[in-house]
């Protein structure tokens, strides 16, 4: 039985419903893209504000579905706020476009409230539930500019490429279920090593492969990204790629999979494959937005370090560090993206490397916020890029994977190449000084230098927001249902 206690800590998750709720009824009643968006900004915030009241109330189990502890909150932070400077960037991009915009914000809130279930996932079935409302929300939005073509392929790529991963997805939980007769993840671990159980989670693991575009699951990635609007594709590389690694660590470690030898063994395979292929493919692109893409790809075998040490370093270190990178990559990539979106004027995408040349000289400060991010990404000393890569080497060395640190050494090099190419175009002269635009988007300039800060917040002074941290992977040993 669900008491009061339980409605309180799910709080954050029933605010953000609530919003949802009430914008979809304001754009029943009357459509206002201005609403729309006050009302979603204001809605998260809310939401955020109740992160804090449910904080000593955890860690709580309520029902065998859902897990609220620190490790969950920090992550709903960590998903709202970038779901906020989304909202923002959307603003800025929809309102010098055609047509009606105000479902763009709708869908924002589902998609935040899919990462959020699946941040406090237990179960197979919440894993499942949350996934979906995720991915369904990102199909709309992906496509949500249906007088491009590109869009509504992208979108198309997404949704089919989605649903196959959804089907192995479904088939793993069948198989798993078919040998341990639980769906919770903490009653998984009595028989994980079994063959049916080990070859379900090989088919969890290609569906979670798909969402996370790990290699060799990759193939949609670039295409997607190219083709999704730009804020759009911020929410895409941030919100959803982080809730489902937040979904696997959690999994992992509560079932026991990480145990398994293949399982373990074949994790860091595609991080070492995941590393080098995403930064090579990244080398030779002349798309801002397709090298960002492949970028992400690298990244992704980065964070795979995190669930490969876990058995060895402890599940709290793991998750720490797996926090902390993810805070780093969410700032900036927001910040990267945010750029992309500012330069866009309304006919189309600043995306093509042309469209930076002599940046430095024509809009200096977008230049220097998109230099701080891109070299952040490289991991340069002084940013949180830096810091994020610090956390994964320490947990690859308590853990003696030294494979993977060369490649993460490897990668990151590679990765250095292609990010100073970028900056390098922004600093060349250009052949001929651009007029400045006379409508500022000052809500996305705001953003931008709260990224910024938050680029060099955690580069310079990380300890504050690590403090904050320290997250614990709860396994309450009774449900609700049975206390």
């Amino acid at each position: 039985m669900i008491t009061a206690t339980d409605l309180l800590a799910l709080l954050p998750l029933i605010a953000l419903s609530a919003v949802a709720v009430i914008v979809m009824l304001a754009i029943a009643v009357h459509r206002n893209h201005r609403l729309a968006f006050l009302l979603t900004v204001a809605g998260i915030l809310i939401s955020l504000i109740t992160v804090p009241l449910v904080s000593d109330l955890v860690p709580r189990l309520i029902t065998p579905l859902v897990l609220v502890d620190r490790y969950a909150l920090v992550f709903t932070v960590m998903a709202y706020a970038a779901g906020l400077v989304a909202a923002v960037l959307c603003w800025e991009y929809f309102r010098v476009r055609e047509g009606h915009q105000e479902e763009v914000y709708l869908l924002i809130l589902t998609a935040l409230l899919g990462a959020g279930v699946l941040a406090a996932a237990h179960h197979f079935a919440s894993f499942f539930l949350g996934l979906e409302i995720l991915s369904v929300s990102l199909f709309a939005l992906i496509a949500y500019p249906l007088r491009e073509n590109r869009a509504l392929e992208a979108g198309i790529k997404y949704l089919v490429l989605s649903g196959v991963a959804s089907a192995f997805l479904l088939f793993g939980m069948a198989l798993v279920y078919a040998e341990t007769g639980t769906m919770e993840f903490a009653v998984l671990g009595g028989r994980p090593g079994t063959f049916p159980s080990v070859i379900g989670t090989i088919l969890i693991l290609v569906a979670v492969g798909f969402k996370l575009s790990l290699v060799p699951f990759h193939l949609w990635t670039a295409d997607v990204y190219q083709g999704a609007p730009a804020p759009i594709t911020a929410l895409l590389a941030t919100v959803s790629k982080g809730s489902v690694f937040i979904l696997l660590l959690r999994y992992g470690l509560e079932s026991g999979v990480f145990r398994v030898p293949v399982v373990g063994v074949l994790l860091a395979l595609i991080a070492v494959v995941s590393m080098l292929v995403g930064n090579f493919l990244a080398l030779r692109q002349n798309n801002v937005k397709r090298i960002l893409a492949y970028s992400s790809i690298g990244h992704m075998g980065y964070l795979l370090v995190a669930p490969v040490a876990a058995n060895v370093v402890g599940g709290n270190l793991a998750a720490e560090a797996l926090l902390v990178y993810l805070a780093a990559y969410f700032a900036m990539t927001l910040a990267a993206f945010g750029v992309v979106t500012v330069m866009s004027p309304a006919d189309r995408e600043a995306e093509e490397l042309d469209d930076y040349t002599g940046l430095f000289w024509t809009r200096p400060w977008l230049a220097t916020v998109f230099s701080v991010a891109l070299l952040s990404l490289a991991g340069i000393p002084l940013t949180a890029g830096f810091i994020g890569k610090f956390y994964l080497f320490t947990a690859g060395s308590h853990g003696a994977l030294w494979m993977l640190l060369g490649a993460l050494i490897i990668g990151s090099g590679l990765g250095l190449y292609y990010y100073i190419r970028i900056v390098f175009q922004m600093a060349q002269a250009p052949a001929a000084l651009q007029a400045r635009p006379k409508a500022r988007p000052v809500g996305a300039h705001l953003v931008l230098a709260i990224l910024l800060l938050l680029i060099f917040g955690l580069g310079v002074y990380p300890a504050p927001f690590i403090d904050l941290l320290h997250p614990e992977i709860n396994v309450p040993k009774q449900s609700a249902a049975q206390q």
